[in-house]
């Protein structure tokens, strides 16, 4: 194979053996639906959850791009040429392979392979036919539930691992461009699959083997294709590939820790025989020792919970301090400063464009979901009253479960918000708004907008969740490093 760019032969291939694990929930969709949900996790031939090659190969690449570095080189291209009346194609084939990421069981081998009988038997994997399920509504900025804003999805439990291979074929001197390559998967701002910015995809690097060798070594055709088989040919093979700068995504991170001050409530969207509603919970694997099991049920405070609160406060802010108050204004003027349409909403936290798609936005804020084991259930008890009579209004009755944190020392905070802010994206975005419009922007006002409201959220001012006009979810907090 000759590289046209630099006249050479490839003549060398590196390999890489990555397993990595869930650090947060993941949702790797299919694209279908069914009728427990909206959005139904991808599934192999086994019926369990995988991760395909071209989402992992695209989050490469995409992070290689904005690390200012050349995508055509290693990920390949195609463009279109004319000569006179000819057209014809002029294009390069991608460097770098990567496989499908494949589910590892409770014995922490690679299922690879038709194995229902296995799966069926194994402690860990026999509890993927029935995945968590997320329930989402999309609040307005009147504070109720949006037109069509109800959904739902499926999502792989956190804690799950994977085995997957990348390979790059290339020259013997591009050892450290590999490196560079597999340094991205450490990255914290690195997630794989949807609903990133709600606080999904997250994963934590486990384990890699790499070698390389010539591409025309034997030794390459006795690897098999099966991800566990090949794991005593890596052992053998292995090789540690240079030290080098690793590629970075400029991302500024924001820490704060929470505690809360008293009933908190993050409805699972069911009751049970206690209570007419019930806060989420979910399940976790855990690892020891390379063996993995599914935990007990933790109370979840989800990350778009908190990402939807704060992105109402920061409209607040933005138009308190932009001086745009609704005092005079028309219906039409207060809509255009509130939900997407507000600048500093749009910018941090992106927007899903008009009907045709125009206008669309990719937030430059990510979340991650919090969960909390020390903490218990209580039942309360409502009943509405009828203003004139003094008594019960006929089905009013009704009950839920919120939860309570059983710790109270002063200085402990049994919650760690992470927050990743693009703030070079930002910028850009603004820096071209500001080219083709009258109105100008400021990262300043829009930063200052989304401090305040982290600002409220700390002081007790923001609470989360569900109930809040009946006193739930008031967080105290600092900041950490």
């Amino acid at each position: 194979m000759e590289d046209k760019k630099k006249g050479q032969t490839i003549d060398y291939r590196f390999l890489a053996r990555i397993i990595i694990e869930a650090a947060t929930p993941l949702a790797v969709h299919s694209g279908e639906k069914e009728v427990q949900t909206d959005a139904v996790v991808i599934r192999d031939v086994n019926g369990m959850p995988y991760i395909p090659g071209s989402s992992i190969a695209g989050v490469i690449r995409h992070a290689w791009k904005d690390a200012g570095n050349n995508i055509d080189e290693l990920f390949g291209f195609q463009r279109k040429t004319k000569q006179t009346t000819k057209e014809e194609h002029n294009g390069m084939g991608s460097r770098i392979i990567v496989s499908e990421a494949r589910i590892l069981n409770s014995q922490g081998l690679v299922v690879d392979g038709l194995k229902p009988d296995d799966i069926g038997k194994d402690s860990l994997l026999s509890n993927y036919s029935d995945l968590p399920i997320r329930q989402h509504v999309r609040i307005n900025h009147k504070g109720v539930a949006a037109d069509n804003g109800k959904f739902d999805e499926q999502v792989v439990y956190e804690g799950t691992r994977f085995c997957f291979e990348m390979e790059m074929i290339g020259f013997k001197e591009e050892a450290e461009t590999f490196s560079k390559l597999l340094s991205i998967l450490y990255q914290s701002a690195f997630r794989l699959g949807g609903s990133t910015r709600k606080g999904f995809g997250k994963i934590k690097v486990k384990e890699i083997m790499s070698c390389s060798l010539a591409i025309n070594d034997l030794e390459y055709l006795e690897k098999s294709s099966n991800f566990e088989d090949s794991r005593k040919w890596y052992e053998k093979n292995k090789k540690n590939l240079p030290e080098t700068e690793a590629v970075k995504w400029p991302m500024a991170r924001l820490c704060y820790q929470l505690r809360p001050e008293n009933f908190f409530l993050f409805g699972s969207g069911f009751g049970d025989d206690d209570a007419d509603m019930t806060p989420v919970k979910e399940k976790k694997v855990s690892w020891k020792d390379g063996k993995g099991k599914l935990e007990d049920y933790e109370y979840l405070i989800p990350a778009s919970s908190v990402k939807g609160a704060l992105a109402h406060r920061t409209a607040f802010h933005y138009n308190r301090i932009d001086s745009f108050f609704a005092d005079g204004k028309t219906k039409e003027e207060i809509e255009a400063h509130t939900g997407s349409n507000n600048e500093a909403v749009r910018l941090l936290f992106g927007c899903e464009g008009d009907e045709k798609g125009e206008g669309k936005q990719r937030g430059n804020v990510i979340f991650s979901d919090m969960y909390i084991k020390t903490a218990q259930d209580k039942v309360l008890n409502h009943v509405a009253i009828d203003r004139f009579t003094g008594g019960a209004i006929d089905g009013a009755l009704f009950a839920e479960k919120a939860a309570y944190w059983k710790g109270r020392q002063q200085d402990d905070y049994p919650l760690k918000l992470e927050i990743l802010l693009d703030e070079n994206n930002i910028k850009k975005s603004i820096n071209k708004h500001n080219e083709n419009s009258t109105k100008k922007l400021s990262y300043q006002k829009v930063f200052d907008a989304f401090d305040a409201a982290l600002t409220d959220l700390c002081e007790g001012r923001l609470p989360l969740g569900g109930s809040v006009n009946r006193g739930h979810g008031i967080f105290n907090g600092k900041k950490c490093d």
